[in-house]
């Protein structure tokens, strides 16, 4: 059979074979595109949901939740960006004596025999209210009514002044001054238990022994240390303590935070095993508070200068004073053994008294002045606490008619230079306003500037 006698299928056979082998090298290479895009379609659809988690995580550091905050802070640092940032910052209220004298005992005074100090604080307590803890030093006692309510030299004080200064704002109180014996052991003890009954925090003295002598907060995810001490008026020949000339009773010695600047060393000694205590507790950062000083003088003794540094080196981050009655300075204090940084205002003077021009033989105004000193921690992303900012505003206490009866005011001078509106101030008390505006604002103006002006300069490396 010669080619064209062929069956014609048999010509066929090697053309089909190779038609067979090109299909399934078609099939392949069409498979293998599928796959191909299936694969990256997963890959794509991985990575967008990453991305999405990724935005819905940063998302969530705007809210109001300081562990939302830390946890995306963590996220931040494990991707690897080496930065730190701040996590939270509190900010912290102080403010000096509160002093309740006759005059403000009457203007306090109700027909049904009930006392209401809330108008003492109707212009400030809006500023109060706005940090995020505010602290107040009362110099007097709640000795109850089976004793009469009395003024100087032995302080007994109405109940509902704890009430007023809640309501204004106060959430802790400081209770370890020179009156606060002025009740006898019964008004010690009452005084910080009537506190607690009505929710409000203090520290100085206490109740009972098995209470802790100094408190810690936790303010925006930041805890504070609070401590707070007095000092001791001399002794007798059997060695009792003395707070204004009074003898403690025996049970009294352990019930108040108090020093003697004869002994000064164990008085350094309380302090650091207390510090120790509160930073057991968790306390990142320590605000003291001592009763010190010269009544009346406008500038630091020799003994709060020597305190203060020591305080420094034990590691205090910032040290409040009271008891002068007046504003003292504001200045930094650096440890030479340590390098600790301390921001200490010698005295607060008074918050709210009828300590006044007219009836005090300074004839100065410097009684009648206040402030509100603000302190500013900063937490950062790696743990951190620092004090980064201070700031101030001048208080001045104003004796305003309201009705029939005379109420001391504290005023907040923030503005007076600008404006007097809405402060229930005449032409002359705006005067005597501003007076004390000046007053302050030469006192602590030039040391809280060169601190803020240090701390900015190390802004961003905790």
């Amino acid at each position: 059979m010669n080619k064209k006698q062929r069956p014609q299928n048999y010509s066929y056979r090697p053309t089909n074979r190779r038609r067979n082998k090109n299909s399934n090298t078609f099939r392949f290479i069409v498979f293998i595109i599928l796959l191909i895009c299936i694969v990256g379609a997963s890959i794509a659809l991985i990575v967008i949901n990453t991305k999405n988690k990724d935005n819905s995580n940063s998302g969530k550091t705007t809210g109001t939740s300081v562990q939302t905050t830390i946890n995306s802070e963590k996220v931040e640092n494990e991707k690897g960006d080496g930065k730190v940032k701040v996590v939270s910052t509190a900010n912290i209220l102080n403010t000096g004596d509160i002093l309740i004298h006759d005059s403000l005992l009457e203007g306090a005074s109700n027909s049904d025999g009930t006392y209401d100090f809330s108008k003492s604080f109707a212009y400030v307590n809006k500023t109060i209210s706005k940090v995020d803890f505010a602290v107040c030093n009362l110099e007097v006692t709640f000795g109850g009514t089976t004793r009469k309510y009395s003024s100087f030299p032995l302080f007994n004080t109405p109940d509902s002044l704890a009430d007023a200064l809640k309501n204004a704002g106060f959430d802790l109180l400081l209770t370890a001054n020179n009156h606060s014996y002025d009740t006898g052991l019964s008004g010690l003890k009452r005084t910080p238990q009537v506190l607690a009954d009505k929710g409000i925090s203090s520290t100085g003295s206490r109740a009972s022994v098995t209470n802790k002598p100094y408190v810690v907060k936790e303010i925006n995810g930041i805890k504070i240390g609070f401590l707070n001490y007095t000092y001791e008026t001399p002794s007798d020949a059997q060695g009792r303590k003395a707070l204004n000339g009074n003898f403690l009773a025996p049970e009294a010695n352990d019930l108040i935070n108090t020093f003697n600047y004869d002994k000064l060393d164990e008085f350094y000694y309380k302090v650091k095993t207390n510090i120790s205590a509160m930073e057991k507790d968790g306390a990142q950062a320590i605000m003291l508070y001592v009763h010190w000083g010269t009544e009346y003088q406008t500038t630091p003794n020799d003994y709060q200068k020597t305190i203060a540094k020591k305080m420094c080196d034990l590691g205090v981050d910032v040290l409040i004073g009271g008891h002068p009655h007046v504003i003292q300075p504001v200045e930094t204090i650096k440890s030479e053994t340590t390098g600790n940084q301390m921001v200490c205002l010698y005295s607060m003077g008074n918050a709210l008294s009828n300590q006044r021009i007219a009836l005090m033989g300074l004839k100065t105004g410097h009684t009648e002045d206040g402030i509100l000193f603000y302190t500013t921690f900063t937490k950062y992303s790696n743990g951190e606490v620092k004090l980064t900012k201070i700031d101030y505003i001048p208080t001045w206490v104003n004796i305003a008619t309201v009705g029939s009866k005379k109420i001391h005011q504290i005023v907040p001078l923030d503005n007076i230079m600008n404006s007097t509106g809405g402060l229930g101030l005449t032409a002359e008390t705006a005067t005597n306003a501003k007076n004390s505006y000046e007053r302050t604002k030469k006192l602590v103006g030039s040391g809280i500037d060169a601190f803020n002006q240090s701390a900015s300069g190390s802004a961003g490396t905790p």
